[in-house]
């Protein structure tokens, strides 16, 4: 296991200078008397952990540059942006590359220190972003449970993400002692807004209420539904775990390599061999290109398997010749 990268490590740098986004859902929304579907959004800063929630209402690159001016809005630009190869986030960032190159030179050259770093993670490789993977496994874990396949209304849906996300940006970032003389534990809203928890006073209704016509009460029976299954699932997950302790041979170029590819059966993996290799910050090898007919694809070294060298049939007769006994 590598290092921190320096993104995780950003010292004096404000909450979201290094920030990681993805995208899930769908969700169901009643509008009306027909159902839509809604997706969420969520940006995670990789040093505070802090966690920003929005509503889309596409997966598009369009859906994706509004919830990113909305998030400028609320909570500051960020220098780099951390992303898989979405094709939203990927048309993202060649709308903002195309409409920053039509603007005149003085313009550009006032404006340079304002662009956004898109960062993106090799294809196959949702490893590469655990920090935010990890945090939308438990946000839709949670939200699968309580929700489920009702349809909700788009206010209530919204309502219900900013309730998640104050609850995950309310969780200590250290050890919470259990004397009550000892200061509070740091939190995500101690850096956004200056205290613990800004949430107010929770009120709390009876179970009947999730099938009441009150969108408020609803709201917040499914915010305590979320806040159950938080403790119940995601807190014990935060124990210490062992790393691993070695690591494997590196791989060289030109190696044989077969690709990891899930959506084919093993027997259609494609072979080919690796043309470049990638190394991170800390000298090792992370990814690599593959050149398979006449196609190359950039995968993560989690997805190739290594085959052993076949030799040339001249030296395989040669050693054949010389195990074989004489006569």
């Amino acid at each position: 296991m590598a290092d921190l990268p320096a993104a995780r490590l950003r010292l004096y740098k404000p909450a979201f200078y290094s920030t990681g986004v993805d995208c899930f859902g769908p969700m169901i929304v009643k509008i009306g008397r027909r159902q839509e579907k809604r997706w969420g959004i969520i940006f995670k800063c990789l040093t505070t952990r802090a966690v920003h929630l929005d509503l889309l209402s596409s997966l598009d690159a369009d859906a994706f540059l509004m919830a990113l001016r909305r998030f400028i809005a609320r909570r500051g630009k960020p220098a780099e942006l951390w992303s898989d190869c979405g094709t939203n986030f990927k048309g993202g960032d060649r709308e903002l590359r195309e409409a920053f190159a039509n603007m005149s030179e003085t313009l550009q050259g006032q404006l340079a220190s304002q662009k956004i770093k898109f960062q993106f993670n090799p294809p196959a490789a949702p490893h590469f972003g655990g920090v935010w993977e990890r945090e939308v496994r438990s946000v839709k874990a949670a939200l699968r449970s309580c929700v489920g396949s009702q349809p909700l209304q788009e206010e209530v849906l919204l309502t219900v993400l900013l309730e998640v996300e104050s609850i995950l940006n309310s969780k200590p970032l250290g050890y919470v002692s259990a004397d009550v003389a000892d200061v509070d534990p740091v939190t995500p809203n101690s850096l956004l807004m200056g205290r613990p928890d800004g949430s107010l006073p929770q009120v709390v209704y009876p179970e009947i209420e999730n099938l009441s016509r009150r969108r408020w009460r609803h709201s917040q029976i499914l915010a305590d539904h979320f806040w159950a299954r938080f403790i119940r699932e995601y807190l014990p997950g935060l124990q210490t775990r062992h790393k691993w302790q070695s690591s494997p041979p590196e791989l060289l170029q030109k190696a044989i390599v077969m690709i990891v590819d899930p959506q084919l059966p093993r027997a259609l993996w494609p072979i080919g061999h690796v043309t470049k290799i990638h190394r991170s910050d800390d000298g090792l090898i992370r990814s690599a290109d593959v050149k398979v007919s006449e196609h190359v694809y950039t995968r993560p070294v989690a997805r190739l398997v290594v085959l052993p060298a076949v030799p040339a049939e001249g030296k395989d007769t040669e050693e054949d010749s010389q195990k074989s006994p004489k006569t």
